[in-house]
């Protein structure tokens, strides 16, 4: 069941219709003010909206976040939603270690954590890897300091504590402690002039809720480039383009163009003068960071490609690895197998993600032919190590005997070398990090 989320000042409620006021030519974004104490702009939150309607129907958080992100960077605009303030984003577990992150620039946003995420050393690790880069930390809907908040405070930056949810009578007591701290307070769900004074006799910094300002919901038309378009792109980035191909396959897209453009002009980069030119955005953004967004906006648009939270991505991320090592492992002094080996596991459920015939993809995709041959055909050295990495998925021993065969290069992938592949596959999976 979808939940419907809660505003920050209140709670929202969606009628059953909710969804049908959606405007296919339109895309939505909501955004509340944070205020100080005098009552000045200070920053604002962003919120999931897919309807004009100032409400909220979530089914999955990350997608929710995705959109919000595509929106804000993208198709509306840093300068138009933010201005010259910084931007509060919901975060869960998931979305703090996936490549989402790395769109947003740093002195742009806060990352919001939810109430439901564990603290654990690697979430702890997490947050000072970005803090290093830049990032601030928000603590979201607290409402008594528990010892795993407690520890989590020095990661933290703000602390957003819910005036409807929280115990009046523990309030001050709350607030002394999280200011002994040296955290920015900041009272969310600020509801009536009471609150509002009484929070700032407690000595709260910030403050939100319908008492200031209901969300205001920003819109503007979609820019959704297709998803053929997008795969193409994916294709012409993952062979290493010089900056005229890639030039000449962006120009196909103008969509991803013109937010590409807006990408390029945000706070990320540092530039003095404004990017107006194609090439310059290219050489501004690079190459890494133009597939990060091309993979945000296939996922913003509902498909489940590239999140890490997605347990296909999962598979797939494991099976591109283990077939990397395997293939070092076969031939230790061709880097250009290991590589085509990845991509072939990269790509080998794709179809599975956008609905169309793996060999109708492998055209829009543009790659190699022995990767081709492997993923359609299931033919070549690829192909015998594709089946090897899904068997070996399955404990599947007499597949893994069949696909090597007689082969003599696979004759080093013994049940003990796989096994060990496949954990240090897994073990990469988990601990990647796309810095």
């Amino acid at each position: 069941m979808p939940r419907v989320k809660r505003d920050p000042g209140h709670a929202a409620h969606a009628s059953s219709g909710a969804r049908s006021h959606r405007e296919p030519e339109s895309v939505f974004l909501g955004r509340q003010p944070i205020l100080d104490r005098n009552s000045a702009l200070h920053a604002y939150e962003l919120l999931f909206r897919d309807s004009p309607e100032n409400r909220a129907l979530i089914f999955d958080d990350v997608q929710a976040t995705a959109h919000v992100v595509a929106r804000t960077v993208g198709e509306i605009g840093l300068s138009a939603v933010l201005g010259d303030y910084r931007g509060f984003v919901n975060m869960n577990r998931d979305l703090l270690f996936d490549d989402i992150v790395h769109i947003m620039p740093p002195d742009r946003f806060v990352l919001e954590i939810l109430e439901t995420v564990t603290f654990d050393s690697q979430v702890f690790k997490r947050c000072d890897q970005l803090r290093a880069a830049g990032f601030q930390f928000a603590l979201d809907d607290v409402v008594r300091l528990t010892k795993p908040l407690e520890e989590a405070l020095p990661y933290v930056d703000y602390v957003k504590v819910d005036f409807v949810a929280a115990d009046r009578a523990h309030l001050p007591e709350l607030a002394a402690t999280l200011k002994r701290h040296g955290k920015t307070l900041l009272a969310e769900k600020i509801e009536t002039h009471q609150d509002f004074a009484f929070a700032r006799k407690l000595g709260f910094d910030l403050f939100q809720g319908y008492y200031f300002a209901r969300p205001q919901v920003l819109t503007t038309r979609r820019t959704n480039p297709s998803r053929n378009a997008l795969l193409r792109l994916l294709g012409v980035l993952s062979g290493e383009p010089d900056i005229t191909e890639l030039e000449a396959e962006l120009k196909r897209n103008p969509n991803v163009v013109v937010q590409l453009l807006r990408l390029a002009n945000s706070s990320a980069f540092g530039l003095n003068r404004p990017v107006s030119s194609l090439r310059e955005a290219i050489s501004a953004t690079g190459t890494r960071q133009i597939s990060r967004w091309t993979q945000l906006l296939l996922y913003a648009d509902g498909r489940h490609l590239p999140w890490r939270s997605d347990p296909l991505v999962q598979l797939v991320g494991t099976r591109a690895r283990f077939m990397e090592l395997a293939a070092r492992t076969m031939r230790p002094f061709s880097e250009s197998f290991a590589d085509a080996a990845f991509m072939t596991g990269i790509f080998s459920l794709v179809h599975v993600v956008v609905d169309l015939p793996p060999v109708e993809i492998m055209k829009l995709l543009n790659l190699s032919e022995p990767i081709c041959d492997a993923i359609v055909t299931g033919s070549g050295a690829l192909g015998a190590l594709l089946r090897v990495s899904q068997a070996a998925e399955r404990g599947d021993a007499l597949e893994i005997d069949s696909s090597i065969g007689s082969d003599e290069q696979f004759k080093v992938l013994t049940p003990a070398v796989l096994a060990r592949l496949q954990c240090e596959a897994a073990e990469w999976f988990g601990a990647h990090r796309l810095e």
